[in-house]
């Protein structure tokens, strides 16, 4: 595993809402088909978030019993984890900041 895979977590998502246009209408795709994407893209990160803490644990464990004495490879997958993980718990503070501002809209 690579750690780098965490710099584009959603870089493609983000360029792919951007293409739509500047006014916000979408050009060829659906709004709908738009926050499919963003919902999938998000699912996908919270998968590799889980995938990245189960590895964790599992050098943790291993490192414990003695089956291996790398320090580094129980290094290495704690840091992604802690990356991994800071990363959701920012994606998510923000979509909490944005969702109180458009609970704060008045209609």
């Amino acid at each position: 595993m690579d750690i780098t895979s965490l710099y584009s977590v959603s870089s493609d998502v983000v360029k792919e809402a951007l293409a739509t246009g500047t006014n916000g209408v979408a050009g060829t795709k659906t709004e709908a088909s738009m926050f499919d994407s963003i919902l999938n893209a998000a699912i996908d990160n919270l998968n590799t978030t889980n995938s990245y803490l189960s590895d964790a644990e599992n050098e943790e464990i291993k490192f414990a019993l003695g089956e291996t004495e790398s320090s580094h490879d129980l290094t290495i997958a704690l840091e992604k984890a802690s990356t991994a993980l800071q990363y959701t718990v920012a994606v998510r503070d923000k979509f909490l900041e944005a969702y109180k501002e458009i609970m704060q809209i008045q209609i």
